[in-house]
């Protein structure tokens, strides 16, 4: 397994699951670490205030019962390494890995089996769209996106819309 200090592992040890509600607590922390070091330094402090409204338990909790929502977790052992929330089984609301787990495949294989459960409730899926913070233009373009606009601020969250065709 990985450790703190980079040490290889195989992707085949991290386990995708879908989130459950007693998790929310956890998922949140992985999500508000990620968020502070890689993307709040990108926003005004409405922006950061506004994203920490959006992952809060009681907003988690009441976007898990709608229909049209999931979210996958990565873990290795027990501890959360990754994250992705879907919503209308074509946009990516999160997606959130681990600072050393990232470059290593885990945000792929998420969108990956993100992408699996969306042609299951939609078959006739063609496209995945995301508003995507500065920080991950490159990451959602290594994953097949492209972005559709100049960057916008909405609420003080800054984020540029991609789309990708599956």
């Amino acid at each position: 397994m990985i450790t703190s200090n980079n040490t290889d592992f195989s992707i085949s040890e991290i386990r995708f699951h879908d989130l459950h509600q007693n998790e929310i607590k956890t998922a949140i922390e992985l999500i508000q670490s990620v968020f502070d070091e890689f993307i709040a330094p990108d926003y005004s402090s409405e922006g950061v205030i506004s994203f920490m409204n959006y992952i809060q338990p009681t907003m988690m909790r009441r976007r898990l019962r709608i229909e049209d929502v999931f979210i996958i977790t990565a873990r290795d052992n027990n501890e959360f390494v990754g994250i992705i929330e879907m919503r209308n089984s074509n946009h990516i609301s999160l997606l959130f890995v681990r600072k050393e787990y990232q470059g290593r495949g885990i945000g792929r294989r998420l969108f990956e089996d993100a992408l699996a459960q969306c042609r299951e409730t939609n078959p006739a899926l063609s496209t995945i769209t995301v508003n995507s913070s500065p920080y991950a233009i490159p990451i959602y373009e290594k994953l097949g996106f492209r972005s559709t606009g100049p960057e916008e601020i909405k609420d003080g969250i800054r984020f540029t819309s991609m789309i990708c065709t599956v």
